[in-house]
């Protein structure tokens, strides 16, 4: 089985270590293709940096599916641009964040996603109502940069652990859900420490997608997902053109 994860931002440092955590979760047998797009922001914190990340993931998920690539994960907790990847590609394509709190669902009554910065509260929020958790998940922010976890100091998981234990002391979390994929190397030293399950999403991500590969299950495209109707696009945007 071969899988593509994309990275949305374009740092090379981030990619490494999400792909060392897929490729430490992944079952034998399965080949993990980790890489960044070249071009879009260095990282996506908020609305505006998620839109200009779009074209880039998308870009690399057409060219790792004519590579033959059976399935894409987004390892990004915003889980940008997953709907336009879905109706891109014909194989399966999940995000980090869905995948991680339909996982965290199963083994929680409630649970907490403890995030980045405080401007990613509310994407995140809405995405727990689209996914049917917000009644069980309380959505927290570290204050910690995306780009400080490349490589996170004490103080960037000091932070984080503050959080974690506010969710299970204060919200009532029995669960935690690490909402960044520059987290993902913190997961198991912060489970161990918390007592609690710790979900992260690159991991929840890879597992999700081989059971789905594995079942043989592709996107549907008798709907909302269906392939793009051909029309031109202009300028900048011409290389992205449907075909139909």
């Amino acid at each position: 089985m071969r899988l593509l994860v994309v990275n949305p931002n374009t740092s090379a440092a981030m990619t490494a270590t999400i792909a060392a955590a897929a490729r430490s979760a992944c079952a034998a047998g399965t080949e993990i293709e980790a890489l960044n797009p070249a071009m879009g922001p260095a990282s996506i914190e908020g609305y505006y940096d998620e839109a200009f990340a779009v074209p880039g993931l998308l870009a690399e998920i057409a060219a790792g599916e004519a590579r033959g690539c059976e399935g894409a994960v987004i390892a990004c907790f915003d889980d940008t641009g997953l709907d336009a990847a879905r109706a891109l590609a014909a194989i399966p394509v999940v995000g980090i964040c869905e995948s991680a709190v339909h996982l965290a669902s199963l083994v929680a009554g409630r649970f907490a996603i403890v995030t980045t910065l405080a401007r990613s509260i509310p994407p995140l929020e809405t995405l727990t109502r689209r996914y049917g958790v917000a009644d069980r998940c309380r959505v927290r922010a570290a204050d910690v940069a995306v780009l400080a976890l490349e490589h996170p100091t004490p103080e960037a998981r000091g932070r984080l652990l503050e959080q974690c234990h506010r969710a299970i002391d204060g919200d009532g979390a029995e669960a935690i859900v690490l909402g960044c994929a520059g987290m993902t190397a913190l997961a198991a030293s912060l489970a161990a420490e918390l007592g609690v399950p710790v979900i992260d999403g690159v991991v929840a991500g890879v597992k999700l997608i081989e059971a789905l590969v594995g079942l043989g299950l592709r996107t549907s495209k008798a709907g909302g997902y269906a392939r793009p109707l051909a029309k031109p696009y202009l300028g900048l945007m011409e290389p992205f053109t449907p075909r139909g």
